[in-house]
């Protein structure tokens, strides 16, 4: 896939700081230590066993967090356009990670290491906020994720996967979507088919 820049650098800090603005200093900071990333489809940005030392903005591309249990791939979350990525057990603890992350399609980051994120957030209380903001929405979706799978029915489920990522279907292979859902692909053929 070629890629075209969408969007121009200058217009990039106004991405990521969609969820709290930042000074013009600290968006001019911040830029300056953003690192452009294309990647193909399929590769593992984050593999199970090393440690993670960078958080990315996706800019353009689709890719799942997943580990791996008796030889059998468990998908955990997705991500998608305007959405930060981490293995966040290992970035934040500096420790192997536990899961891998790999790209859906090819993609579009920005790379941004912990040593520059740290000195950012210590020069700039706006970033530290935007980033504790991000860390508040991801802990959200984690809670969410595990009400929904003790107390959601698998149709249920599926009916909020596609409210809340209505493009899903498009860009994700069924057999990881029932996988995310907690179901087998045989279970959501079946769900599918009474919507």
């Amino acid at each position: 896939m070629y890629f075209t820049k969408s969007i121009v650098i200058s217009t990039l800090p106004e991405k990521i700081t969609a969820s709290y603005p930042l000074s013009e200093l600290a968006a001019k900071e911040l830029e300056s230590c953003l690192e452009r990333v294309e990647l193909p489809k399929g590769e593992l940005l984050v593999r199970e066993g090393r440690i993670c030392r960078n958080i990315y903005f996706v800019e353009i591309g689709a890719m799942r967090g997943f580990y791996t249990l008796d030889n059998k791939e468990i998908t955990h979350w997705f991500a998608f356009e305007n959405d930060f990525v981490t293995s966040n057990h290992s970035f934040i603890r500096e420790q192997p990670s536990v899961e891998n992350i790999q790209l859906i399609e090819d993609a579009i980051l920005w790379k941004l290491s912990k040593p520059d994120l740290q000195q950012l957030m210590n020069e700039h209380h706006d970033i530290e906020r935007l980033v504790r903001i991000n860390y508040e929405k991801y802990y959200i979706r984690l809670e969410e994720r595990f009400v929904n799978a003790h107390f959601k029915s698998a149709s249920d489920r599926y009916h909020d996967l596609l409210n809340e990522t209505p493009h899903i279907l498009e860009r994700v292979p069924l057999g990881w979507i029932a996988s995310y859902l907690g179901i087998s692909q045989e279970t959501l053929s079946r769900v599918r088919g009474k919507m």
